[in-house]
């Protein structure tokens, strides 16, 4: 195995490990490390919640006393680069050089602005070896809403919505219940999806005319704000609602809250507006087996959108990504 394939294995195991605080780590990026001595873990951590130790210091306390001798010798490996500022937490470069880690192989760049390379450059002025830029693409991918926050100063934004075979959203209609279009288990990971995001907003029309809860009662996961854009009369905003009459101030001010990720389900106008404008990052459509005939359209997707169809529960859902994104 070249000394490429071996960091790239060990990579993969980072990638694994930054997985495990998809839902703790926000607005923190996810990253794994793992130490290897000699082709032997001897200790690997995550990143597991906003404001704790970070994924570099967990690896380094899971060392077992009798390998700790072994540090000067081993290699590093962490999916991110490791930070060099103080925040919540010390600096991990400078952890990194003070137990003397011979070598350090970093998946990509932190694009943070109290980063952005100056960790890399405190290892090497520490006398590391650094190699940067291994699996560099599944790292970016991992952690793309965080890129896209610190690139874009907004959230990440994932639009969200299901349409009947012949491309409707719903029945026109003044007054009801919308047509269910999701089953009772694509309804489980739209709910995931709700858990997986900082935000989720919905037009002043469908808050009207629909009243959502915008919950995650079919999944386990925390909730995220609830959001209206358009202007609504305080009488009409249910508990625990915002509302933001302007959408370029609420994603300034969602970026100021540090909040993430934007969720936006709808309807029609709302979601055809982020796509007109580009501001989108992916968009989840859920293909129902049902024919409406007629009724509210569909968003129009734009041409160049990059797509790809999975299954889910037997239903086609179709993910794109917008053309142009920085990932």
């Amino acid at each position: 195995m070249t000394e490429r394939e071996n960091d790239e294995k060990w990579m993969r195991r980072c990638l694994d490990l930054a997985r495990c605080g998809r839902y703790g780590a926000p607005p923190n990026p996810m990253v794994g490390a793992v130490i290897v001595h000699d082709g032997r873990i001897l200790g690997e951590g995550y990143h597991a919640r906003c404001g704790e130790a970070h994924a570099e210091v967990n690896a380094v306390r899971a060392v077992r006393e009798a390998d700790k001798a072994l540090l000067s010798a081993s290699t590093l490996y962490v999916s991110l680069e490791p930070c060099a500022h103080y925040g919540r937490t010390p600096p991990c470069a400078e952890l990194i050089a003070r137990l003397g880690i011979r070598r350090v192989v970093v998946g990509c760049v932190d694009p943070f602005a109290r980063v952005q390379g100056r960790g890399i450059a405190m290892l090497r002025e520490a006398g590391c070896d650094v190699t940067v830029g291994v699996l560099e693409a599944e790292c970016r991918e991992l952690n793309r809403r965080f890129i896209t926050c610190q690139t874009h100063h907004r959230p990440y934004i994932t639009l969200k919505w299901a349409q009947s075979v012949d491309g409707f959203l719903d029945r026109r209609r003044t007054g009801g219940q919308p047509v269910a279009l999701s089953s009772p288990r694509t309804l489980m990971a739209v709910h995931r999806l709700r858990a997986q995001s900082g935000a989720i907003l919905v037009g002043h029309a469908t808050l009207r005319l629909d009243r959502p809860r915008l919950d995650v009662r079919h999944w386990a996961g925390p909730a995220p704000l609830r959001l209206v854009l358009g202007r609504v009369a305080p009488d009409e905003l249910p508990e625990g609602f915002e509302a933001f009459a302007d959408r370029d101030a609420m994603l300034a001010e969602l970026y100021r809250r540090g909040v993430q990720t934007l969720l936006v389900e709808g309807g029609a106008r709302t979601l055809q507006s982020f796509i007109a404008d580009g501001l989108w990052d992916e968009a989840r459509v859920e293909l129902a087996p049902q024919t409406l005939g007629d009724g509210v359209a569909a968003p129009a997707m734009p041409a160049g959108a990059q797509r790809r169809v999975e299954t889910h529960f037997g239903r086609p859902v179709v993910w794109y990504r917008r053309a142009g994104s920085l990932l």
